[in-house]
């Protein structure tokens, strides 16, 4: 009986042995790939205008990795990632554009497109010569597997486009609200109430607020007309800024707690931002 058992054992541990290096037979490894070239049918300066936003404003073209498995070159789709991001940041600017690409070895941009990026995501200012870089990285999906093409350089000017959000004709943007010194009262006292203007498309102020209150943005002191408010003032987070618009339902919700603050009011992108000073 001893001997039955011991053979049958025997047999059991070479099936395992066999299973295991069967399965490791199996496993796909990785083992490189070739950096992607990156190229485009523009020299040095990317064209922008308005009048001519349907024209190419650049045409990037990449080239294959052929990433290496120990089974042979991958059969699996490649992720390409393209980024551009001002001259001197090294693509760690967290407004860079990144664009997620599928398959494709190449990506074609109208003026609009790539204006786009830059007034709206890396919000860049359209009176000023720019120095930016673009570069794509290809993966399999893993930071392991990630290989980072050549640097190409650019100089750009943004072209401005209307304001996500209606300006105030008369120029000026003032605070009212149960969160300010001089309440719902209307028209508000100013210079206190009333913000400095930035750029044609920016205001801010710096005023005392009361903690968990609300207000308004009023284009002409003393009339209730027109305003400037949000969509839904139960938003997490709003209290401290987000997306505004012009006569829209409900008021602005202060900060949870009293003290001084700036407000900053970004009409071309439709967003206000609150800090505690």
């Amino acid at each position: 009986m001893k001997s039955v058992i011991k053979i049958l054992s025997a047999a059991l541990f070479l099936s395992i042995v066999m299973l295991s290096c069967k399965k490791d037979e199996n496993r796909i490894y990785y083992e490189g790939g070739t950096t992607p070239i990156l190229t485009a049918d523009i020299a040095t300066t990317i064209p922008l205008s308005n009048l001519t936003k349907d024209a190419e404003a650049i045409n990037l073209s990449w080239t294959n990795p052929n990433y290496q498995l120990n089974t042979g070159i991958s059969s699996v789709d490649v992720n390409y990632l393209i980024e551009v991001d001002t001259a001197g940041a090294n693509f760690s600017n967290p407004k860079r554009e990144q664009l997620l690409i599928g398959k494709d070895l190449s990506k074609f941009f109208t003026q609009s497109d790539f204006n786009d990026f830059l007034l709206n995501q890396m919000l860049l200012d359209t009176s000023t010569l720019y120095n930016i870089e673009i570069r794509v990285t290809a993966s399999l999906g893993t930071s392991a597997t990630a290989l980072v093409s050549n640097v190409l350089k650019y100089k750009v000017i943004p072209f401005p486009i209307p304001p996500k959000v209606e300006l105030p004709a008369s120029g000026h943007l003032y605070l009212v609200g149960s969160a300010t010194a001089g309440g719902w009262n209307n028209p508000v006292p100013v210079p206190t109430q009333e913000f400095t203007q930035l750029t044609n498309t920016s205001y801010e102020i710096t005023v005392a607020l009361t903690g968990g209150q609300e207000y308004l943005l009023l284009p002409t002191n003393g009339d209730w007309s027109h305003k400037y408010a949000v969509k839904d003032k139960t938003l997490a987070g709003l209290n401290l800024g987000g997306d505004f618009g012009k006569d829209l339902s409900d008021n602005f919700p202060g900060p949870t707690a009293s003290g001084n603050y700036k407000i900053e009011v970004d009409f071309q992108h439709g967003k206000f931002k609150v800090t505690p000073q």
